[in-house]
C-alpha cells in the first residue's frame, strides 16, 4: 500500500516554519516527511536555506512522523564522517524514524568550499565510498579509512541509534540507479518513471522501498497558482545538466528568464481541482512507488493541508 508524505522545502521556508508545516502535515493525515538539504536556494526569490540537521532535530520532537533527507550530498561540502554523525544523532533523537537520503549533489551547494566540482562519474564513485565510510562508523567501532576519495583517522561514533539509519540513494541515470539497487536500502526519484523503478529492482532493489516526490500549488484561483509556480519554481522548466553544474542562484535566474509559465507548470497540478492533484499522484502509484511526497509551492500552507485532508488524501486511499 502506497503511503503519502509531505515534502518540506528548505529553499522556501525558514526553520520555524518548516517545523510548523511538519506539525500541520501530521494533523492533515500525511504519514511521512521529506526535507530538502541546501546551502543556497535555487533562486533568491525562494529566499531560505536553513541547516537541515537542526531542523530535523526540532521536527523529531514536534511530530511522530518518519523523516528522510531528499537529499543530502555527503561528498564535498560535508565529509561523510560528519554526515555519519549527523545521521546517527537524527536517528537516535527520532527513535529510529530517520532515513538518510543521499545523492551526488549540485555545484549550487557544494562549491562553497572552493574545491573542484568532480564530473558525474567520479561523484558516483565518491558516493559509494562515502556510504561505505558511514556504514562502518555506524557500527560504533574505531574506524581508520584510507580510500580513493576520503581519509578517516581513528574515528568512533559514540551516540548511535538502536539500528543504523537506512540509506536511500537518489538516481536519474542508469549508473546511479544501478548503484542504488546494489548498495542502497531504498531508492529516491523525483519523477514518476516506471522504467527507473524497474531498473532499480533489476539491480538488486527488489523488495526495497521506492520514494518519489512532486510539487503542487493549491489555490482557489488556478491562474494565480500558475503565477506562483512560475515565480518561485521556474527552474522546473530548465532541462539538462544545468541543475548539477551552475554554482549560484543568479545563474538559475538567468536561465529562468527563458522559461515560460507553461513550461514551469507542465508537471505541476495548479489550482483547486482535486482530480488534477489525484491524477498527478496516481502516476507515481502506477509507476510502482511505495511512498509519494507532495510539496505545496508558496505561502498558502494552511489551505493546502485542509484541501488535501478533505479532498485529496481520502480519494487516494
Amino acid at each position: 500500500m502506497t503511503t503519502f508524505g509531505y515534502f518540506l522545502s528548505s529553499e522556501e521556508h525558514g526553520p520555524r516554519e518548516l517545523v510548523r508545516q511538519a506539525e500541520l502535515a501530521e494533523r492533515a493525515g500525511f504519514e511521512n516527511l521529506w526535507i530538502s538539504d541546501h546551502y543556497h536556494p535555487w533562486l533568491d526569490e525562494q529566499g531560505q536555506s536553513p541547516f537541515v540537521w537542526s531542523v530535523i532535530g526540532a521536527i523529531a520532537q514536534a511530530t511522530s512522523l518518519p523523516v528522510t533527507t531528499a537529499v543530502t550530498c555527503p561528498l564535498v561540502r560535508i565529509h561523510p564522517a560528519v554526515i555519519a554523525q549527523a545521521a546517527a544523532t537524527s536517528a537516535a533523537i527520532s527513535q529510529g524514524r530517520f532515513r538518510l537520503g543521499v545523492g551526488t549533489g549540485e555545484a549550487l551547494n557544494e562549491h562553497i568550499l572552493d574545491t573542484r566540482w568532480p564530473p558525474a562519474a567520479e561523484r558516483l564513485e565518491m558516493l559509494e565510498e562515502a556510504v561505505e565510510v558511514m556504514r562502518r562508523l555506524w557500527t560504533g567501532e574505531l574506524v581508520t579509512h584510507r580510500g580513493t576519495h576520503y581519509k578517516v583517522d581513528t574515528a568512533r561514533l559514540y551516540t548511535l541509534p538502536d539500528q543504523p539509519p537506512p540509506v536511500y540513494i537518489s538516481g536519474f541515470g542508469d549508473k546511479s540507479v544501478e548503484l542504488a539497487g546494489r548498495i542502497g536500502d531504498g531508492y529516491i526519484c523525483t519523477g514518476p518513471a516506471a522504467e527507473l523503478v524497474e531498473k532499480f529492482h533489476a539491480a538488486g532493489g527488489k523488495g526495497k522501498p521506492v520514494q518519489g516526490g512532486l510539487k503542487v500549488c493549491y489555490a482557489e484561483d488556478a491562474a494565480q497558482a500558475r503565477k506562483t509556480v512560475h515565480r518561485l519554481w521556474p527552474t522546473q522548466g530548465i532541462q539538462g545538466e544545468a541543475s548539477q553544474l551552475l554554482p549560484l542562484p543568479r545563474h538559475f535566474e538567468q536561465l529562468a528568464e527563458m522559461v515560460s509559465e507553461q513550461d514551469a507548470t507542465a508537471s505541476t497540478p495548479c489550482g483547486p481541482d482535486p482530480d488534477e492533484h489525484v491524477e498527478a499522484i496516481k502516476k507515481y502509484i502506477d509507476a510502482g512507488f511505495d511512498e509519494v511526497y507532495i510539496s505545496q509551492i508558496g505561502p498558502d500552507q494552511e489551505a493546502f493541508f485542509d484541501f488535501y485532508a478533505k479532498e485529496v488524501l481520502p480519494r487516494l486511499r
